[in-house]
Order: structure tokens, then C-alpha cells, then sequence
């Protein structure tokens, strides 16, 4: 994880916090929520936390559920790009083994 991601994707952030950022209620955002569009932590009280990450996607889900995009659209496309990048992951990595193959390199 590069130091940019990692705080980007730490869950420190409340639902309180989110709402203000992003100016849906806290409604919306459970909704999305339940809808798997979006995956807060819990702390051990139970309470939502938030990453400038899942601020960033709710700002997306917002713009598309505006423009008349179902919930249920927006999962499926983010179930597309999860295989996607998952795929591409996967070939990188079985491209460096070849690559280390070629060259005698082993992982220590």
C-alpha cells in the first residue's frame, strides 16, 4: 500500500463528519449502505467509520443515482470493475514471475 492509499483508505472518519462533507443525509448513506454500494467500518459501539475513499465514491453514487442510475446498476458496474482490476492484478502478477523466472530472481 503506497503512503497516498493508505490514508485514504484508513476508516476514520463518522457518519456525521461524511454528511458534511458530502452533503447527503445520514439516511442516504445508510441506504447506499444496505444497498452494498459502500462498506463502513464499525467500531467496537457499533458506530460507522468513513474513508476519504468512501467519500469519494459516495460523491459518485450521488452523481449517478442524480442522473437517474439505479442502485442496482451501480453495483453491477462495480462489480465489472472490481473483476477488471482484480484480472489486471492477477496478469501483473504473472507477468513479474516470469519476468523473476527469466532472470533467476527469487522471492525472499
Amino acid at each position: 500500500m503506497t503512503q497516498e492509499s493508505s490514508y485514504k483508505d484508513k476508516k476514520v472518519i463518522t457518519i456525521g463528519v461524511v454528511r458534511e462533507l458530502t452533503g447527503l443525509t445520514e439516511r442516504q448513506i445508510r441506504y447506499y449502505e444496505e444497498r452494498k454500494l459502500i462498506f463502513p467500518s464499525r467500531t467496537s459501539g457499533g458506530s460507522r467509520k468513513y474513508s476519504f475513499t468512501d467519500i469519494e465514491l459516495l460523491m459518485e453514487i450521488a452523481e449517478k443515482i442524480e442522473d437517474g442510475v439505479q442502485t442496482f446498476e451501480i453495483r453491477q458496474e462495480m462489480i465489472r470493475e472490481k473483476k477488471k482490476e482484480d484480472a489486471a492484478a492477477l496478469r501483473k502478477k504473472m507477468l513479474q514471475g516470469q519476468i523473476n523466472a527469466q532472470f533467476g530472481i527469487r522471492k525472499i
